[in-house]
C-alpha cells in the first residue's frame, strides 16, 4: 500500500499544536507524526494543507440518521453508508448509529445491520447507540410511549447481542436494578441514563453499579434544584462519568451550556449532535412515529412545536461550543474527539493523531473552512462549506 504524507500545515494532534508538521500514513494508520525537515526524505502520496490545519476526526456518539435517511426507518447496511457519507463531509469521521424506541424487532434488527457493516468494513461505523426501548414515558419526548418496556433479562440478552464494535444503551435507571446494570456492564455494553425521572439518589445507586454516561445533559432528566439535585446534578459532580450535550442552542440555553461544561471535570463533557435524516440533505422534513418533523431555524419540532433529535451536524456543533462555553476552539475539537473516544474505551485507537492511531483525521484551510477528511487512510474531498 502506497503511503501517503500529509505537509505543509499545522497539526493538533488531540493535545499539543504542532507548527509545520508532516503526518504519515500508511496501511490506513499513522505511522508518525514530525517536524517537516525529519520526513523531507520520505517517499508516498503527498496532501498539501497550503498552511491549513489537520486535527482528528471528530466522534459522535448519537446519531440517529443524515443524508436523508433515518436509521429507524431503514436499519440496514446501506442506510449506515449513507449516513456515514453524510456526516463525513462536516467532519465526523466515526460514529455510533442510535435507534430511538422500537420493538424489539427493529431493534434487532438495527443490531444485525451494525454488525454486517462492521464485518463489511463500512466507514466510520463503530457500534451501536440504543436510546431505549427501556425509557420512563414520562421523559418520553419525540419517543413513542407504545415502544417503550421495562428491562428484563430478554432485554439485557438483546441488547448484549452485538459481538463486535461497542454498545451504548440509554435506560431510565428508575425503572431498571442495579444488579440489572451491572450485567449489562459485565457483557461489556456501556450504560447512560436518560428520558428519565431518577432523582439524584437514585443516579448515584446507578452509578455506583456502573452507569458511566448521560445522555443529551438537561433533556428528559430530572433537573438540578437547590433540595433535589436531580440527575443533572448528580452528572454534574460526579468525578468518574460524562456526559453528551447538544450544542445547538435549542436544546440548551447557551448559559446552561456553558454552566455545564465550567461544572463537570475536564474530559467528562463530550458533544453530540442527535442528529436527524436533514442533516447533508435538502430534504426539509421526515416521517417519526407516524409523524411529520420539520427542520425549521436550526432545530428539528414536531407539529405542537417540541423538539425531536436535531439539526446539527459535528462542525457546526464544535464551533459553538467555543462560542458558548468560551473555551479554546482546540479544547472544543477534544470534547468532539479525544474525549469521545476515551468514553467508549477507544483511547490509543481513535481521537488523537499519533503513532499507531487510526487515520481518522480532518483538514482545514487557514480560514478553517473544512476541506478533507480521512477514514481509516482514505481520503474525501469536501466541498468549501461549513454547515447543512
Amino acid at each position: 500500500m502506497i503511503s501517503q504524507l500529509i505537509v505543509n500545515g499545522a497539526v493538533f494532534d488531540g493535545e499539543t499544536l504542532r507548527r509545520d508538521s508532516v503526518v504519515l500514513i500508511s496501511g490506513g494508520r499513522i505511522e508518525r507524526v514530525a517536524h517537516a525537515s525529519e520526513l523531507s526524505a520520505c517517499e508516498g502520496e503527498v496532501h498539501d494543507l497550503h498552511g491549513g490545519l489537520l486535527v482528528p476526526g471528530f466522534i459522535d456518539l448519537q446519531v440517529n440518521g443524515g443524508g436523508g435517511v433515518l436509521f429507524n426507518a431503514a436499519p440496514s447496511v446501506d442506510s449506515l453508508r449513507a449516513i456515514s457519507a453524510a456526516h463525513r463531509r462536516y467532519g465526523t469521521t466515526a460514529f455510533l448509529p442510535t435507534l430511538i424506541s422500537d420493538d424489539f424487532d427493529v431493534v434487532r434488527r438495527a443490531i444485525n445491520a451494525v454488525g454486517d457493516a462492521l464485518q463489511e468494513g463500512v466507514p466510520g461505523v463503530l457500534g451501536i447507540h440504543l436510546e431505549g426501548p427501556f425509557l420512563n414515558p414520562e421523559r418520553s419526548g419525540a419517543h413513542d410511549p407504545t415502544k417503550l418496556c421495562s428491562l428484563d433479562a430478554r432485554g439485557i440478552a438483546l441488547i448484549s447481542s452485538l459481538k463486535m464494535g461497542k454498545t451504548v444503551v440509554t435506560l431510565a435507571p428508575e425503572l431498571t436494578t442495579s444488579a440489572a446494570i451491572r450485567q449489562l456492564v459485565k457483557l461489556g455494553v456501556i450504560v447512560c441514563a436518560g428520558h428519565s425521572m431518577a432523582d439524584y439518589n437514585q443516579t448515584r445507586e446507578a452509578l455506583a453499579a456502573g452507569l458511566s454516561g448521560f445522555t443529551h445533559l438537561y433533556n428528559a432528566m430530572t433537573p438540578l434544584q437547590s433540595r433535589e439535585p436531580g440527575m443533572v446534578g448528580a452528572a454534574l459532580e460526579d468525578d468518574v462519568s460524562w456526559f453528551g450535550i447538544i450544542a445547538d442552542g435549542h436544546h440548551s440555553h447557551p448559559a446552561a451550556f456553558r454552566a455545564a461544561v465550567a461544572a463537570k471535570r475536564t474530559g467528562g463533557a463530550i458533544l453530540v449532535t442527535d442528529a436527524m435524516p436533514t442533516v447533508g440533505s435538502t430534504e426539509l422534513s421526515f416521517a417519526l412515529n407516524g409523524e411529520t418533523l420539520v427542520a425549521h431555524n436550526g432545530k428539528i419540532i414536531n407539529a405542537e412545536g417540541r423538539l425531536a433529535g436535531a439539526d446539527l451536524d459535528m462542525l457546526t456543533a464544535v464551533n459553538n461550543a467555543a462560542a458558548f462555553a468560551r473555551i479554546d476552539w482546540f479544547e472544543a475539537v477534544r470534547m468532539a474527539s479525544l474525549y469521545p473516544a476515551r468514553a467508549l474505551g477507544l483511547a490509543g485507537e481513535i481521537g488523537a493523531i499519533a503513532p499507531g492511531y487510526r487515520a481518522n483525521v480532518v483538514a482545514f484551510d487557514a480560514q478553517r473552512q473544512l476541506r478533507a477528511t480521512w477514514v481509516d487512510g482514505v481520503k474525501m474531498v469536501v466541498a468549501p462549506t461549513q454547515s447543512h
